[in-house]
């Protein structure tokens, strides 16, 4: 199988962007606010300065996020949507399929987790098609109102 994920580069950064402020991107993400120019520059400087924290494109489609700083590491994706269209779900497919392998064989992680929001049933259900299992739910408030963020974690064990 060929590489799909390559480490970003400061040129992906304003693509990045437009990816994370599609509004469909932001309906299901844990701030949904339309993110400013600025204000992913300064987490863009943050994440790329930061070698516990990886950020990765996928296949010039998404982008894929691991966070080191805790423990167990965490992970985060999204897509292209818009240009993506009919193919967003094969796409995610991969995307899920190629992070987990680099997770566990390039980064060597025993464990992964992730916050999804209980009602991205979609998402839910890929990640459990690629092994994660939901270990526990939270309220978080999100733009005002309380919202069920669902963890699930895979292991190298599983």
């Amino acid at each position: 199988m060929p590489r799909v994920l390559r480490a970003a580069v400061d040129a992906d950064r304003d693509t990045v962007l437009a990816w994370r402020n599609h509004p469909d991107v932001r309906a299901v993400s844990l701030t949904t606010h339309v993110i400013t120019p600025e204000e992913h520059a300064r987490w863009w400087d943050a994440a790329m300065g930061d070698p516990r924290r990886h950020l990765l494109i996928f296949d010039d489609k998404g982008v894929v996020i691991f966070d080191l700083r805790e423990d167990p590491p965490s992970w985060s994706f999204y897509l292209d949507v818009e240009g993506l269209g009919g193919a967003l779900l094969p796409t995610w497919m991969r995307l899920e399929q190629a992070a987990v392998r680099y997770a566990f064989d390039d980064l060597g992680l025993r464990r992964l987790g992730g916050e999804t929001l209980a009602g991205n049933t979609q998402v839910l259900a890929l990640h459990r098609r690629f092994g994660f299992r939901e270990t526990k739910r939270y309220e978080r408030v999100i733009d005002g109102t309380p919202q069920t963020v669902v963890w699930t974690e895979r292991g190298t064990d599983q």
